[in-house]
C-alpha cells in the first residue's frame, strides 16, 4: 500500500471506529512529507462540512500559513464529494490520489454520486434555488473590483 494512502486509511479507520464520521481519511503531502492529515468528523461536531479532505486542507493551510497549496498532493481514501473536490480545486492542490469511486461510496450509503448527478444535470444544488436581489448583490462585486488592497484567491 502507498505509504501516504496508508496514513489516510488509518485516519479513516480511526474516525470510523470512534464514531466521529464515515470511513473517510485524507492526507496532504508536500515535497514527500505529510503536512496534514484528517478523518471525517461530521458526527463528532454535527457539522456536515467536516469531511476529511476539507479538514486536511484547513490544517495544511494553517501549517503553511497560506491558502494556496500549489505544490501539494492529497491522498483520499475515496473519490471526493463535490464539496471536497471544490475545496481541492480552490486550494490549487496539484494532484489527487483516491482509493474508491463515488459509485462505491453510493453503495455504502453516501450521497456523493447523487449530488454529482444533480450538479451535472440541473446545474443547481437544490430544486428550490432562486436567483434574487442580483442588482443589490452586484454592488459588492463592483466594490471588490475597485478595491485596491484586495488579495485574489
Amino acid at each position: 500500500m502507498n505509504r501516504f494512502m496508508k496514513v489516510a486509511f488509518e485516519e479513516a479507520k480511526k474516525g470510523m471506529h470512534d464514531n466521529e464520521g464515515g470511513p473517510f481519511g485524507a492526507v496532504v503531502v508536500r515535497n514527500g512529507k505529510i503536512i496534514a492529515k484528517a478523518h471525517n468528523e461530521v458526527l463528532l461536531h454535527n457539522d456536515p462540512t467536516n469531511h476529511a479532505e476539507v479538514l486536511a486542507i484547513r490544517r495544511a493551510s494553517s501549517f503553511l500559513n497560506n491558502f494556496d497549496l500549489t505544490g501539494c498532493e492529497i491522498y483520499s481514501t475515496s473519490y471526493p464529494c463535490p464539496m471536497c473536490l471544490a475545496a481541492i480545486l480552490w486550494a490549487r492542490i496539484d494532484r489527487l490520489y483516491y482509493g474508491t469511486s463515488s459509485k462505491e461510496i453510493e453503495k455504502a450509503g453516501f450521497d456523493d454520486y447523487r449530488i454529482y448527478q444533480l450538479l451535472c444535470e440541473k446545474h443547481r444544488v437544490h430544486p428550490a434555488t432562486q436567483y434574487i436581489d442580483s442588482e443589490e448583490c452586484r454592488i459588492l462585486l463592483r466594490e471588490w473590483d475597485k478595491k485596491e488592497d484586495k488579495t485574489i484567491y
